[in-house]
């Protein structure tokens, strides 16, 4: 019995596991995924294509993507479509990272953010205006215009093959 007591008191004196969490946050691992962000170009322009690949290839089914066509009145994206709409449903995702490995433009990317917490459950679908990264300072922001032709990108003619 004494043997148990003196443990007891040895682990009162000693350094505390825990981590008082608020006050103190420890830092993520570098392969944690935590809350999504849709990544911009230097330029400004949003790197959302608006193909829905990683809508596609979400297992949870927790992504909708809408995309519209670019004008040079009205530019989002340097191709020819952006995401009007872009969603991400956090109550249905399991963090799996398959949206960010299908994404042919490197526009998602799992974050390090893991504070997560919603009063109701229409808070926890973030809106693409959640999930874009901040405009870098001096740069304008989107849409954008830009000078007519500037992204049109020139088709090779297709040849006959009865030629």
């Amino acid at each position: 019995m004494l043997k148990g007591l003196f443990v007891t008191l040895k682990e009162l004196i000693g350094k505390p596991v825990t981590v008082s969490y608020p006050e103190e946050k420890r830092p993520v691992r570098s392969r944690f995924k935590g809350r999504h962000t849709l990544k911009r170009y230097d330029n400004g322009l949003e790197k959302c294509i608006g193909c829905a690949l990683c809508a596609a290839a979400c297992p949870a089914d927790a992504i909708f993507v809408e995309s519209a066509e670019n004008t040079d009145e009205e530019r989002y994206s340097p191709g020819e479509r952006y995401a009007s709409t872009y969603e991400i449903n956090f109550l249905r995702c399991i963090f799996c990272g398959f949206c960010e490995d299908a994404c042919p433009t490197e526009a998602i990317v799992l974050g390090d953010t893991y504070e997560l917490s919603y009063t109701d459950r229409a808070t926890a679908i973030y809106p693409k205006e959640l999930l874009l990264e901040p405009v870098p300072d001096g740069v304008e922001t989107t849409p954008q215009q830009t000078p007519p032709g500037m992204f049109t990108r020139s088709v090779p003619e297709m040849k006959d093959p009865t030629d």
